[in-house]
């Protein structure tokens, strides 16, 4: 991010506030959506973290460090609408009529359908680590120092996170199997 435009917002300029709200915000959505894995709620988490943004820039030191300490911020507000959404939430796959029908294709679906449900099981500090490590290349060391949490945390929040991830696959594999079994005695 340009240093002298932070400086700026620092400044109070709300209009170098827009300019970076406007080259930035496709950055932060893009992590609150792989965090809450659903788009209105990513969208009100990355709007509440620039509202923070905007309150707090003074506090930042050293403006370099700005996409971190954005970071930070919008995982507190993704943490915050995860806490204000409800624990259920509605299953509407495809109708019948309208899942693929072609083997390969219909694998894809599965699987994709088998890792996003594994995903949504994952408690919110898991699937914020494995965003940040995987979804934006952060190393290890790096996630710790954008969440302020010691490295030891985020190495064992990922190892569980990924075995979760692998069970999930496994549980979700056998009933998948079933599944095609069922499509292709039909077909």
């Amino acid at each position: 991010m340009d240093q002298e435009l932070i400086l700026r917002v620092q400044a109070g300029d709300l209009r170098a506030f827009d300019s970076l709200t406007l080259a930035d915000y496709p950055r932060l959505f893009r992590v609150a959506r792989g965090i809450l894995r659903d788009r209105s709620r990513a969208e009100d988490a990355t709007q509440q973290a620039y509202l923070d943004i905007w309150r707090n820039i003074r506090r930042l030191r050293d403006p370099s460090k700005f996409d971190g300490w954005s970071y930070r911020i919008l995982v507190h507000a993704c943490y915050a609408e995860a806490k204000r959404t409800p624990k259920w939430q509605s299953d509407t796959g495809l109708p019948p009529a309208h899942e693929p029908v072609a083997g390969d294709t219909y694998g894809a679906v599965l699987d994709r359908d088998e890792l996003e449900q594994g995903f949504r099981q994952l408690s919110v500090d898991h699937r914020v680590v494995i965003v940040l490590h995987f979804l934006l290349d952060m190393t290890l060391e790096q996630v710790a120092e954008t969440l302020d949490i010691p490295r030891g945390t985020v190495y064992s929040r990922l190892s569980r996170a990924m075995d979760s991830m692998r069970s999930a696959m496994r549980s979700g594999s056998r009933v998948d199997a079933s599944a095609r079994s069922q499509q292709e005695s039909l077909s």
